[in-house]
């Protein structure tokens, strides 16, 4: 598709988290951003674009190539369908992908029979300090990793406010820590580790303003018997200027040594045996979200779109991701481990 032309990029919703989108998106000289297309018109408005309060006509219109659905899970189907319906062969769609797993196994197979190619905005992997662990692994820095634990501490959750200032439909979700957070380290763990094969939670709530669960355990066991726990909630803080930079802790301890995430986004290797730590990653300087994932992930797609670069986080390939999340709240239901089928 690299005919020297920009990209032609439209958007769906213009919520709180749509302007790291729309700013990313901006700032590439390859794409032309286009328009903006959200139920309340002054919203899209707001973006400095042409705006639309019906997706239908904007598509019609403005014909992008690549629609970007910022939207909760709830819309994704139908906005998927409108957009293949118009012929759309770019989609990138923000997470949790759908609304279940059928769903998405569904919306995956009508995108596929119409030679259509959706992204999931899983962003958290192109997170800076991520791409340097994995990197590490992949030299072998600390040998053989023989578990990861990441320490979910945004200090967000208390009282009956929580959340309602950025996103107010979280307190209203049946499934809320795994379901719209924790999934995040789903896919970053299997970035780094592979695909588990097993898991166990441990789930509660701890605000009785919200409907799901702000706090628990998931133990996820691996097919070269690693294991990653993820240790969320949401109540807690962390040593960190930006509680929403990394939003935790991590460490990553292999046999020759461990790697450690702090909440300044920097990652530091200490050879075993040793005291002496090195940073191999800075410090984050980033102002926005996430030490500038979603620009990273966008530019990644643009980069597969325009240059056939490999693209990460297919939408057939993510359903891995939400077959873990129901093994999960399986396990948390019964208190028993639950294996997970061979992808």
């Amino acid at each position: 598709m690299n005919d020297g032309q920009k990209l032609r990029v439209a958007c769906v919703g213009a919520g709180y988290f749509s302007q790291f989108h729309y700013g990313s998106w901006a700032r590439m000289a390859d794409v032309d951003l286009c328009a903006s297309c959200d139920h309340d018109i002054a919203k899209a408005g707001a973006t400095g674009l042409a705006a639309y309060d019906d997706l239908n006509t904007m598509l019609a219109q403005v014909q992008p190539q690549l629609l970007d659905i910022i939207l909760p899970p709830a819309a994704h189907a139908d906005t998927i369908r409108t957009a293949l319906d118009a012929g759309v062969k770019w989609m990138v769609c923000q997470k949790p992908f759908c609304q279940s797993y059928a769903e998405a196994v569904e919306i995956c197979a009508q995108a596929t029979a119409l030679g259509a190619t959706i992204i999931v905005h899983e962003n958290f992997r192109f997170q800076p300090w991520y791409r340097a662990i994995k990197r590490a692994l992949d030299y072998g820095q600390i040998g053989a990793v023989q578990q990861i634990s990441f320490r979910l501490r945004p200090g967000d959750g208390r009282g009956s406010r929580a959340y309602l200032e950025r996103q107010p439909y979280f307190q209203q979700m049946d499934r809320f820590l795994i379901h719209e957070t924790a999934v995040h380290w789903v896919d970053t763990f299997r970035f780094l580790l592979g695909e588990p094969v097993s898991v166990y939670a441990d789930l509660r709530r701890l605000n009785p303003a919200i409907k799901g669960e702000d706090a628990g355990f998931v133990l996820f066991e691996y097919a070269d018997g690693a294991r990653a726990l993820f240790d969320g909630n949401r109540h807690l803080d962390h040593d960190a200027d930006n509680l929403r930079r990394t939003m935790g802790e991590a460490l990553i301890e292999g046999t020759d040594g461990t790697l450690s995430l702090r909440g300044d986004g920097s990652v530091a290797l200490r050879r075993f045996g040793s005291r002496i730590s090195k940073d191999i990653a800075p410090p984050d300087t980033w102002d926005g979200f996430g030490g500038d994932c979603v620009h990273a992930l966008q530019c990644h797609v643009v980069s597969g779109i325009l240059h056939a670069t490999p693209l990460e986080n297919r939408a057939d390939a993510y359903l891995r991701v939400i077959q873990t999340e129901d093994a999960i709240y399986a396990s948390a239901k019964t208190g028993q481990k639950v294996r997970l089928e061979a992808p």
